[in-house]
């Protein structure tokens, strides 16, 4: 059915600006890094660099930039050691907002995040705050699957997905619980080919709906995180159509 990207509503995420190159790519540069820390140089034994590295193709991002963040994960100069976070709040409105972060140093991240919250208007809230009101679940995005969507959907019932979508612009999106997700990236892949974007993604059982004036802060906050360089990926449950 065709409809918005799940990743595109409710994973706060600016365009592709030229002023916003140079944070994307850091931010592709760190996840790449990570991914290659954790699961080796190898992206066909490593589904999260594939990820990692499908996601810096479709960003256009130079082969250098790719190899040198790489390289950066195996170096003897490379003493950062990031680790995943998960920051929760609540915007003007009530707006709930998950904070995923890739960080190096929790206290200046949490500092910078909680400063973002407080100046819009909003709170952060503690582990649990607002992730009982969302749902955990994986989400695989193509920008086109040969075979056209009959053909998609027929991989998506094959592999035990839960939902499959066409969005308005014309991607393929593949929804999945989160025990499953593994299993149905793995078939998809296998079929496929790697997916644009994918990962474990975090859908809100409601929605918010706000007047022009709220909204418009709300989306001051939103950019304010996604400005943060430790700052991967931003879900809420404000209506944004």
């Amino acid at each position: 059915m065709a409809g918005h990207s799940q990743f595109h509503n409710i994973m706060y995420r600016k365009g592709a600006q030229d002023e916003k190159r140079a944070r994307r790519f850091a931010k592709l540069s760190r996840e790449i890094t990570v991914a290659t820390k954790l699961g080796g140089r190898d992206p066909t034994a490593n589904p999260r660099l594939r990820t990692a590295l499908a996601g810096a193709r479709e960003n256009n991002m130079p082969k250098d930039n790719i190899e040198k963040a790489i390289a950066k994960a195996t170096s003897d100069s490379n003493s950062s050691n990031f680790l995943d976070v998960q920051y929760e709040g609540r915007g003007p409105d009530g707006v709930a907002i998950i904070v995923e972060a890739l960080t190096d140093n929790r206290n200046r991240t949490a500092s910078e995040v909680r400063s973002a919250f407080t100046k819009f208007g909003g709170r952060l809230g503690e582990t649990g705050s607002v992730s009982c009101i969302f749902n955990r679940v994986g989400c695989l995005l193509y920008k086109s699957i040969t075979g056209g969507f009959d053909t998609a959907y027929e991989y998506a019932i094959d592999s035990g997905a839960d939902d499959i979508r066409e969005t308005d612009e014309g991607w393929v999106e593949v929804i999945t619980s989160a025990k499953k997700f593994a299993e149905v990236r793995n078939a998809f892949t296998t079929r496929v080919g790697d997916p644009v974007e994918s990962g474990l993604i975090w859908v809100p059982t409601s929605c918010v709906q706000c007047d022009e004036n709220v909204r418009a802060t709300v989306e001051k906050l939103l950019d304010a995180l996604d400005d943060n360089d430790d700052v991967q990926r931003v879900f809420h449950n404000m209506e944004l159509c």
